[in-house]
């Protein structure tokens, strides 16, 4: 069962699992532009997906994601919420990280559905993280139980860690 603050929620779209092929997916990027999954041309991608930037575990996720990952010049992170972009654009400009890319999927919740994760009761994205190998397949995912609480930093960053590098 997954919880906002102790409280039952639904997740609405198709749950994913490992070994699944990513869907392609659009969005709005920072300068209110639609992107799509397919743009992005790294070896991996890491889908790093949150309810809000606006509060503290989501703004620590988005950090410590950003910052372990930084030095692999073969992953790109991409972090999603429902946030506008005009929101996402000031969380970057005042986050000190570099080159961190945000995505909003406010507008049509074509992430959310295609991944599983829109938080039905409060139209936001479920946290969750999705690892994506060269063929766009899921190599790692985690959907957190309750939506107040950190990832699993540790086995997500040790999975990074043991994947091959280009």
């Amino acid at each position: 069962m997954k919880t906002f603050k102790g409280k039952p929620i639904t997740l609405m779209g198709e749950e994913k699992r490992i070994g699944d092929n990513a869907p392609n997916f659009k969005a709005l990027n920072v300068n209110n532009e639609t992107v799509h999954l397919k743009d992005y041309k790294s070896r991996y991608i890491v889908l790093n997906v949150v309810p809000s930037l606006d509060t503290t575990v989501c703004d620590r996720q988005a950090r410590t994601v950003n910052k372990e990952l930084a030095a692999r010049e073969d992953i790109t992170i991409l972090t999603i919420s429902n946030d506008l972009p005009y929101a996402q654009a000031r969380w970057c400009g005042n986050s000190g990280l570099e080159n961190v890319i945000t995505l909003s999927d406010y507008l049509d919740l074509d992430f959310a559905h295609k991944y599983g994760t829109n938080i039905k009761e409060l139209r936001l994205q479920a946290r969750s993280v999705f690892v994506l190998d060269e063929n766009r397949k899921i190599v790692y995912l985690e959907y957190v139980d309750e939506m107040s609480q950190h990832l699993n930093f540790d086995d997500l960053l040790s999975f990074i860690k043991d994947l091959p590098k280009e």
